[in-house]
């Protein structure tokens, strides 16, 4: 089966690599960027290509000759790069974090006989699926609590944070309103609010606050109180709240010495340095799924919690592995007929399955990430 891989950075590779492993698998790496393919090009079994993917016309001629797709593009190009993919007619399994309702597309998926599952990295994704599959272990689900960060190991000022993704994803991450659940209804939060802290045996105290990671969750579980958080080293919220009231992540066009920019593109190209991730800077994910609800009149609370490190053996990071590695496994399962559902299939959707729960639990356990689920009764 011949499989192509829509974007070499730090997550779309290791999705690539991961899927190399299959020696029935043929794999194509596409990128715009010759250093982004580099890393992959030492892999034998892995094919690469140089081409700009911001055109939706050309992806829909470039996956056309593919059986499956998978797409890891940024966030503000991944809704019209799933589209084409759509218009392709081929499967796709989708990462990017685009700000767009993927459900606008599902009766052109469906009228394509495409499945394509959205999604589907870490948070949103295992959270979604782990989420989904609570809901069918209760009679009734009462709240739901999402946090999840990636982190580095070393803190380094001012901002004591790294990622793996564009810096305009992230900052997507501290502008765009948090859609959360109260008393039922959906509401919107601003982004960086309502913060509190939360202690972790092995990493400390962190500092979590709305984001806007519940996405369909707001339409497909039925709870009255439901919320995502991000996790920081404490500190954080602070500075990203002075840029954001300064200006600096603004999309508005201003004037400087008769020269045109956007403060937000400045700003991603100077934080670009801070925040990457380079080769061989260690990380590490740390995510906390609580799902409360009842069971023949019980209070019951389910936690999973996910605690991940960079891996020196691949010398992968952890945000790529628990992000790179959910959807690599289940693009496994929907190549191996296990995953049937045609259209916008969102993670929680799997969750319906508890036979593939265990099958993506399974995966993931195998490359080295590890979710760890207890129940408690709660009065």
């Amino acid at each position: 089966m011949n499989i192509i891989v829509l974007g070499a950075g730090l997550v779309g590779t290791p999705i690539a690599l991961d899927l190399a492993r299959d020696k029935n698998l043929k794999i194509t790496l596409v990128d715009k960027s010759e250093q982004a393919l580099e890393r992959a090009r030492r892999e034998p079994r892995i094919q690469t290509r140089i081409q700009d993917l911001s055109d939706a016309a050309e992806v829909v001629k470039l996956v056309k000759p593919f059986d499956f797709v998978m797409s890891a593009v940024p966030g503000f190009i991944g809704y019209r790069t799933l589209e084409a993919v759509i218009d392709a007619g081929r499967n796709v399994v989708d990462i990017a974090f685009f700000p767009e309702d993927p459900f606008k597309l599902h009766e052109k998926a469906i009228n394509k006989n495409v499945t394509a599952i959205v999604d589907c990295g870490v948070a949103p994704g295992m959270s979604h699926i782990l989420t989904g599959y609570t809901q069918q272990l209760l009679d009734s689900v009462r709240k739901v609590r999402i946090y999840v960060g990636g982190l580095p190991i070393v803190r380094n000022w001012p901002y004591e944070y790294k990622a793996v993704f564009s810096p305009l994803d992230v900052i997507e991450e501290y502008t765009r309103p948090a859609r959360i659940v109260e008393n039922g209804k959906i509401v919107f939060k601003q982004a960086l609010s309502d913060a509190e802290y939360l202690d972790f045996p092995q990493i400390g105290t962190l500092e979590a606050f709305n984001s806007d990671g519940l996405r369909t969750l707001t339409e497909t579980i039925n709870a009255p109180d439901m919320c995502e958080k991000t996790l920081r080293y404490p500190g954080h919220i602070q500075l990203m709240r002075v840029l954001r009231h300064s200006g600096f992540f603004s999309k508005e066009e201003i004037d400087i010495n008769g020269n045109t920019v956007i403060p937000l593109d400045v700003t991603a190209k100077l934080l670009r340095k801070d925040w990457k991730l380079n080769p061989g800077e260690q990380d590490l994910t740390v995510m906390k799924v609580e799902v409360e609800g009842q069971k023949e009149g019980e209070n019951l609370c389910y936690t999973f919690d996910l605690l991940d490190y960079f891996d020196e053996q691949s010398n992968i990071h952890s945000m790529a592995r628990t992000t790179g590695y959910t959807a690599s496994v289940v693009a496994r399962l929907a190549m191996q007929g296990e995953i049937e559902e045609k259209g916008i299939v969102v993670p929680e959707y799997l969750g319906k399955y508890p036979k593939i729960v265990r099958q993506i639990l399974k995966g993931l356990k195998e490359r080295g990430v590890v979710y760890k689920e207890k129940m408690e009764k709660r009065g």
